[in-house]
């Protein structure tokens, strides 16, 4: 439950700090005097967005604290996973900065708002007049029924099995339009393999073929370079050959004398055995090189099929056309498995489609069964409210599987005798609302392990002796959990157990917002107020005894 709420520099609050009670805890105050202010606050904890105008003075940041009692609300295993001490109590804070940045904790450790919000959907509801609007929802309607029907393990056991069951649908549907459209393009695809295979490319064909293609057509030019070198190296009068053979016999008469020579007979003579063996080399390619067109055709024919295949393919290289044939094969042995890999998909499909129906069905007897219980305990709770001609139907409906499982649900109601069963939306107006959610609420309080309940005017539209069996109903919410209700109505007002009335005052420079917690007679004061308006006479203050005094007798 909410214990301590903690507020600087917010709105119109400067610093306030509130003490709650257990029980029923009413909040009253003028309109404008701050009460939605406290809410907004509030949402800061609750992990909602933080605005820059909410911040009062933009020199300070903005803080919201709020302590709350969380022992056997099974947070522990959460807090534990995210590193963060666990107690009884648990202080959550939000910080805000005046350029709007703000800050996490809880219990002092930094977390994500996730987190934050996480944390506080175990711990805090809050109903307000929009919240009303929620009842004609198809999807808001499911999760209460839900809720009475305590389904939460089913329903994450289908959850989990209807991924799965997504999952494998969703590769199925990928795997069949893949497969799809390459068969559409497998006889284009086999064309291109064939052609591609048919050439036998090798690798690094292309540049030998380019080589030969050059030797091919420079032949007399080869030959003519050739001849040239092979006349400077074995011409009888001063060939190379020659120079070096009287290099060598020099050197060897005179390399005894000169002892820097030492060692030059004999590299003159190793430079000879090379020059000869170049020279034979050389005329050995002489002899080979033979024009030969024919071989030169068949290179360039070669070479052109290739660059050809270059061109369709948008490729430079023998190399690359090699990796789009091995593609092409790869592809097409792929084809032949999909067949199999797309049978067993299916399988899985079927056998993930059915543990997920099964699961389904459950969650619907659970449902169906939770309705039934439902439609009894609130036709009989908004006899309490003035409802007593309220009829109430829960209407199901089938779906193909959905993450909530494979029901549409509808409230039908009708509050008039003479009237036909219809959609909430159609049928009732805001003050019938405002009572029939109380008494959902009044329901699922008594299914759902939660702290803290907040209305926010709910009781808008009332009046009478309505109001006051409303305050009861909110008294009787409160005997299990934490109730806190803003309220205009002195007859809800009257059934507190703490009341906290909530005011501005003004100083020279600002309006400031306060929140006094009202003793017996202050209490009785301000219910007096409510009844009578800014004259609180003597007749308003017995009313205010008077009606306190007589729901406390009732309950």
């Amino acid at each position: 439950m909410l214990k301590r709420l903690y507020i600087s520099n917010y709105a119109l609050i400067d610093r306030l700090e509130i003490n709650f009670q257990s029980g029923l805890t009413i909040v009253t105050g003028e309109t404008g005097a701050g009460k939605s202010i406290l809410l907004g606050a509030l949402s800061l904890i609750l992990g909602e967005r933080a605005e820059t105008k909410a911040v009062r003075d933009t020199s300070q940041k903005t803080i919201v604290e709020a302590t709350m009692s969380i022992c056997g609300y099974g947070l522990q295993q959460m807090f534990e996973q995210a590193d963060i001490d666990y107690d009884d109590e648990c202080i959550m804070r939000r910080e805000v900065a005046p350029n709007g940045r703000s800050r996490a904790f809880v219990n002092d450790t930094p977390v994500s708002l996730a987190f934050m919000r996480e944390v506080a959907t175990h711990l805090v509801d809050i109903h307000s007049q929009h919240s009303n609007m929620l009842l004609a929802d198809p999807q808001f309607q499911l999760s209460i029924i839900d809720s009475l029907a305590n389904n939460a393990s089913l329903r994450q056991q289908y959850n989990q099995k209807f991924i799965e069951f997504e999952k494998t649908q969703r590769l199925l549907k990928i795997t069949t339009e893949e497969y799809e459209k390459e068969r559409a393009e497998e006889d284009y695809i086999r064309f291109q393999l064939d052609q591609l295979k048919a050439m036998n490319l090798q690798p690094g064909e292309d540049e030998l073929l380019e080589q030969e293609q050059q030797r091919l057509n420079n032949i007399t030019e080869i030959k003519q370079k050739l001849w040239e070198v092979d006349n400077l190296l074995n011409n009888e009068q001063m060939s190379v050959i020659q120079n070096l053979k009287h290099i060598a016999n020099n050197l060897q008469s005179v390399e005894c004398l000169v002892p820097e020579l030492q060692g030059m007979t004999e590299r003159a003579q190793v430079a000879l055995i090379d020059i000869k063996d170049m020279a034979e080399t050389v005329s050995d390619a002489m002899e080979n090189l033979q024009s030969d067109p024919e071989q030169l055709e068949r290179v360039e024919n070669r070479l052109n099929d290739i660059y050809d295949l270059e061109r369709k393919h948008q490729v430079d290289t023998v190399d690359q056309l090699i990796a789009i044939q091995q593609d092409f094969d790869k592809r097409l042995r792929t084809l032949d498995k999909t067949d199999e890999q797309l049978r067993l998909l299916k399988e899985l499909v079927d056998f993930n489609r059915t543990k997920a129906e099964v699961l389904a069905n459950r969650l619907t007897d659970s449902r169906k069964q939770a309705a039934k219980v439902f439609e009894k305990q609130l036709v009989d709770k908004a006899k309490a409210l003035a409802l007593a001609n309220l009829r109430f139907e829960v209407v199901f409906g089938e779906t193909d599987l959905m993450p909530t499982g494979c029901d549409t649900v509808e409230f039908n109601m009708a509050f008039n005798k003479s009237q036909p069963l219809m959609p909430v939306k159609d049928t009732a107006s805001g003050g019938e609302i405002s009572r029939v959610m109380l008494c959902i609420k009044a329901i699922i309080a008594q299914q759902v392990n939660l702290p803290t309940l907040i209305f926010d005017e709910v009781d808008t539209g009332v009046s009478g002796d309505t109001a006051s069996r409303m305050g009861e109903m909110m008294g009787e919410i409160a005997q299990n959990i934490q109730v806190i209700a803003i309220t205009h109505l002195p007859q809800v007002a009257s059934h507190s157990n703490q009341h906290l009335k909530v005011y501005k005052s003004d100083n020279d420079e600002r309006t400031h917002t306060y929140v006094d917690s009202l003793d017996d007679e202050q209490h009785v004061m301000e219910i007096a107020r409510m009844l009578s308006g800014r004259d609180v006479n003597r007749a308003a203050i017995e009313n205010a005894r008077a009606l306190i005094n007589q729901n406390k007798a009732n309950d």
